[in-house]
C-alpha cells in the first residue's frame, strides 16, 4: 500500500498536478477558479491550425463562433444576433451583435469576420478546416454589423461549419500583424487567455467585459494537463480538481462512495474506430479488413477500454439522426477471420504495426485489446506508442501506420465527418471509392434533412461494406465533478466543454 501511494505521489508530479486547491487560485483568496483534470496536451491553441479536439476543448472558452448548437444540437445565435438565407441559397447575410470586444481591446466588427475567413481559407495558412468553406467565393462587409457571404452554388454545411470550433472568430488587426495564435490565443470569449506551461497547465482568466450578461460565473479556469487517469481521480476525490476528463468505467463504483463527488454520464459523438492504411499490404485487400471486423468482439473492446457504449456498423455516432445500423454486417466470428485471412494469402510472416497515442490511456487499452483479439486469428501485429504531436504529423498527416486507434469528434453536419472519405489523398486511411465521393458531393449541395438523408445512407452502406476503418461504437462520457460544481455541459455533437455557466457553490 505504501508503494501505491509513492507511486501516486510521484505521478502528480510526473504529471505537473501540483494545481491549487479545488475552485481556490490561493489560500484565503476570494476568487473561484476551476481546476479542470485534462487528458492531454493540445497540439496548438491556434482554432485554424488542427482539427484535435483537445484544441477545441480549450479553445471554446476563448474564442466564440457566429453560431453555435444549443442543447439539442439546433443551432442558434452567437456573435451573429441574426442571418438570413437568399432564396437560392447562394448569399448569406450576418447581423452582428454590437459592443463585443476582443480580450485585446479591439471591438469586434465585420471587418474580423472577413479577415478570419479570409485566413481560414488562405493557402498560406493550410487550415486542415479550410475545405469547409471552400464553398465561399466572397465576403462583404456593408457596414461594421453586417458581413454577405457569397457562394457560387448551395451549400449545405456552411452554417454547421461555422457553428464547429474551427469558425471561431479572430482580431483583424491580430491577423495582419501575424499575431502568434498557437501560443498565445485572443479571441472574444467567456476567458481570457494568461498562461501555457507545455505539459502542465493552461490558465485561462475571467473576461470581465463577456457579451452574455452575467457571465461566466467563475473567475477563471485551469486546464492541469494530467494523462494518468488515477491521477486525476486522486484529485478529485481530494478535492484538488473540480472537474476530471478521464473517468473510466474501474472508476465508477468507487467514486459512486464518495458523497463530494458526482459523475455526469451522456452518449458522446464520438465515433472509436481502429483505422487501416488501405494504401498498405495487406489491409488493401477488402478480405483482409473484413477478416479485422469479424476478428474483433466490438461490445467487449467498448465495454473494456471505453467504458461501456453502443457498437456502430458505420462512420457515424450512434444518436446523429444521420445514423443508419449497419452492426449485423460483421459479427464476432473468429472462424469466419481466419477462413478470409488464408483467402487473400496472408500468414503469421505477415506484421502490421499499430501505432497509438500514448497519452490516451483508453486508446491504448482498446489497441492491446486488438492486438491480442488479431493475434488469435493469425495476425501478427505488433504495438509503437508515439506522443500526441507526432501522431498526429506521423499517422493522420504523413499516413505513417498500419494501423491506429482513434476517436473521431462529432460534427454538426454529415459532411463534415465524411469529406474527403472516398479520395485517397484526402483521408488518412487512403481509401479510394469514387461512389462515395459522388455521394458526398451531392449532399453538400442538397437543403434539407428529407433529401440527403437518403444520399448520406447511401455513403456509409459502402463504409459498412469496405470497411476502411474498423467502426467500434459510440462511447459514453463520464465527467467527474465535485459535488459543488453546478453548470457544467457539453456542447452538443462537438464534444467540447461550455464553462460559461459553470459555478463553485
Amino acid at each position: 500500500m505504501r508503494r501505491l501511494i509513492a507511486i501516486v505521489i510521484i505521478s502528480m508530479v510526473a504529471a505537473g498536478a501540483l494545481f491549487a486547491g479545488g475552485g481556490q487560485e490561493a489560500a484565503g483568496s476570494e476568487q473561484k477558479v476551476v481546476e479542470f483534470g485534462l487528458s492531454g496536451n493540445p497540439d496548438t491553441l491556434d482554432p485554424q491550425a488542427t482539427t484535435g479536439t483537445l484544441t477545441f476543448q480549450v479553445d471554446r472558452s476563448i474564442y466564440d463562433t457566429l453560431v453555435e448548437p444549443d442543447d439539442h444540437g439546433k443551432i442558434v445565435a452567437a456573435l451573429a444576433e441574426s442571418w438570413n438565407v437568399s432564396a437560392d441559397g447562394k448569399t448569406w447575410t450576418f447581423h452582428l451583435r454590437h459592443g463585443v470586444v476582443f480580450h485585446n481591446g479591439d471591438q469586434f466588427t465585420s471587418a474580423d469576420v472577413k479577415a478570419t475567413f479570409k485566413r481560414l481559407t488562405s493557402p498560406e495558412q493550410a487550415a486542415p478546416t479550410a475545405r469547409e468553406f471552400s464553398s465561399i467565393s466572397s465576403i462583404d462587409t456593408p457596414d461594421p454589423y453586417t458581413v454577405v457571404f457569397h457562394l457560387p452554388e448551395p451549400y449545405a454545411p456552411l452554417l454547421a461549419s461555422m457553428a464547429s470550433g474551427w469558425g471561431a472568430i479572430l482580431p483583424r488587426r491580430l491577423i495582419e500583424a501575424g499575431h502568434d495564435f498557437a501560443n498565445n490565443p485572443v479571441g472574444t470569449g467567456p476567458f481570457a487567455f494568461k498562461q501555457w506551461i507545455r505539459d502542465n497547465k493552461i490558465v485561462l482568466e475571467k473576461n470581465p467585459n463577456y457579451w452574455m450578461d452575467g457571465l461566466p460565473s467563475v473567475d477563471g479556469v485551469t486546464f492541469n494537463i494530467i494523462t494518468e487517469s488515477t491521477v486525476q481521480i486522486q484529485g478529485l476525490v481530494t478535492g484538488r480538481l473540480d472537474v476530471a476528463d478521464a473517468v473510466g468505467q474501474p472508476d465508477l463504483e468507487m467514486l459512486s462512495t464518495k458523497p463530494d463527488v458526482k459523475v455526469q454520464r451522456q452518449l458522446s459523438s464520438i465515433v472509436m474506430v481502429m483505422a487501416m492504411n488501405t494504401a498498405h499490404k495487406p489491409l488493401d485487400n477488402l478480405k483482409v479488413r473484413q477478416a479485422i471486423n469479424y476478428a474483433v468482439d466490438k461490445q467487449s473492446v467498448l465495454d473494456v477500454a471505453y467504458g461501456g457504449g453502443k457498437v456502430v456498423g458505420t462512420f457515424m455516432d450512434y444518436s446523429n439522426p444521420y445514423y443508419v445500423d449497419f452492426t449485423d454486417l460483421y459479427p464476432y466470428d473468429p472462424d469466419k477471420a481466419r477462413t478470409l485471412l488464408a483467402q487473400a494469402g496472408v500468414t503469421d510472416a505477415t506484421q502490421l504495426e499499430m501505432v497509438l497515442p500514448q497519452n490516451y490511456a483508453p486508446h491504448v487499452r482498446a489497441g492491446e485489446i486488438y492486438q491480442e483479439m488479431l493475434t488469435k486469428v493469425g495476425l501478427n501485429v505488433k504495438i509503437r506508442l508515439v506522443d500526441w504531436s507526432t501522431w498526429l504529423s506521423d499517422v493522420y498527416r504523413g499516413g505513417n501506420y498500419d494501423l491506429t486507434v482513434i476517436g473521431h469528434t462529432g460534427k454538426l453536419d454529415p459532411d463534415g465527418r465524411l469529406a474527403g472519405y472516398g479520395m485517397p489523398n484526402e483521408n488518412y486511411v487512403h481509401w479510394k471509392n469514387e461512389r462515395a465521393v459522388q455521394l458526398i458531393e451531392k449532399g453538400r449541395h442538397v437543403i434539407g434533412f428529407e433529401k440527403r438523408q437518403p444520399i448520406y445512407a447511401e455513403v456509409l452502406k459502402i463504409m459498412a461494406h469496405e470497411v476502411p476503418q474498423l467502426y467500434l461504437g459510440t462511447w459514453y462520457n463520464y465527467i467527474g465533478l465535485r459535488a459543488n460544481v453546478e453548470g457544467f455541459r457539453m456542447d452538443s455533437q462537438l464534444d467540447t466543454f461550455d464553462l460559461r455557466q459553470v459555478q463553485l457553490k
